[in-house]
């Protein structure tokens, strides 16, 4: 049917198998209600459909998929702004992302690529993880709408620009730095933060320091003072995060081991490379939050130092590690040690497989989700979340 075809636009639409978390562990597919206009383009044999709506519509969803809309009033102020700041930030340097810089560097034992909002030619921001989460109208209540209304117009600035106000999962006690994610550039507002006095003792761009900071992580989940994303208090997590977000419990500080086998052949199918028999990961270079910005892996065929932290986590894991903000250590068996070895190749050490030891969950640059939860529960309104994470910004109204 055509418009004419209806007595009134309908208020509401529902599009079925929606996919989200594309590429992540939590990728799905779910049923989303959106207000506004709709708008379908065929784009090289893809039907694209986009929704259309004023900012302040779109706000109430996205604060309300990006965490649970039960969360604290506070915590969905802050992210109303930075939701809103991020946004803004993106419209009006759309023309800019569009004609910018490469977003790799390429040598002969270095590939260094970073991720960020290539520029969308048929709308302005998409709807997963690469943008904001927009998951339509379902997760929104009256304490979502007042958050959205308490704030409206407000966004972060830095000396009268408004602010590319990134956000992650969990930082695991310390913020990292833009420049350790995307291109080389000072952002005074995105430098790395720490939650409390223990990880400020650590310089965490020396590996001796990062690595004393993720084994030992804090012992005082929940209490005043201590790391702000260290809990694991059900309440406050089941209040905060998606259903889907609370399937993956350990995100302040997680372990995985990848086996010889599987990391021949995850390298293989994520760069298009065969490194032989993998014999070490090396970190090169960590950024000021401890997240790894140069990662060396060297093989028994080939060597190549990977970077940024995106392309280091999508390289060892079949959809990406939870950050970037690693350890690594070796583990041999006895039928891999030089001793029971016969032949010169076989005389090098191959380890049996690989232990990583990590802290937090996503990029870690801005505002950490549950850090800022938690603080939430601890008493501290919006603009003090906001002051913690974006030092060197200032809150205005624009409108």
């Amino acid at each position: 049917k055509t418009f004419e075809g209806f007595e009134r636009l309908p208020e509401e639409f529902t599009i079925e198998d929606v996919s989200i978390g594309n590429g992540f562990h939590w990728e799905r597919t779910q049923a989303q209600t959106f207000r506004g206009m709709l708008k379908f383009v065929v784009d090289e044999g893809k039907l694209v459909v986009i929704n259309q709506l004023q900012v302040e519509d779109y706000l109430g969803s996205v604060i309300s998929s990006e965490m649970s809309g039960q969360s604290d009033p506070e915590l969905l102020k802050a992210h109303a702004v930075i939701s809103r700041s991020w946004l803004l930030y993106q419209l009006k340097n759309k023309q800019i992302a569009s004609s910018g810089f490469f977003q790799f560097c390429r040598k002969d034992d270095e590939y260094i690529r970073w991720y960020d909002r290539e520029d969308h030619t048929l709308f302005d921001v998409c709807a997963d993880d690469h943008c904001q989460r927009y998951q339509g109208i379902s997760g929104e209540n009256e304490t979502v709408v007042q958050a959205v209304r308490a704030t409206a117009g407000q966004v972060l600035t830095h000396e009268g620009d408004v602010c590319d106000a990134r956000f992650s999962k969990c930082c695991g006690g310390a913020t990292e730095a833009y420049s350790t994610c995307w291109d080389e550039r000072d952002v005074p507002y995105l430098q790395s933060v720490s939650d409390d006095a223990a990880t400020r003792s650590f310089d965490l761009t020396r590996e001796e320091d990062a690595v004393a900071w993720i084994t030992a992580g804090s012992d005082c989940a929940d209490e005043v003072g201590c790391d702000f994303c260290n809990t694991d208090n059900p309440e406050l997590l089941s209040r905060v995060l998606q259903d889907y977000d609370r399937e993956t419990p350990d995100f302040y500080r997680w372990t995985i081991v990848i086996e010889q086998a599987e990391l021949q052949q995850l390298l293989k199918e994520k760069r298009d490379e065969d490194f032989g028999e993998i014999l070490a990961l090396e970190p090169v270079e960590r950024g000021t939050g401890g997240r790894l910005k140069r990662l060396r892996i060297v093989g028994t065929k080939r060597t190549l130092i990977i970077g940024k932290e995106l392309e280091i986590r999508r390289s060892l894991s079949k959809t990406h590690l939870l950050s970037a903000a690693f350890t690594v250590e070796p583990e041999f068996d006895d039928a891999t040690d030089s001793d029971s070895a016969s032949s010169a190749e076989n005389k090098l050490r191959i380890p049996a497989r690989f232990r990583l030891s990590g802290a937090g969950w996503g990029h870690g640059v801005g505002l950490c989700q549950i850090g800022a939860a938690n603080m939430a529960a601890q008493g501290y309104g919006y603009k003090e979340i906001l002051a913690h994470y974006y030092k060197n910004a200032d809150l205005n109204r624009l409108y």
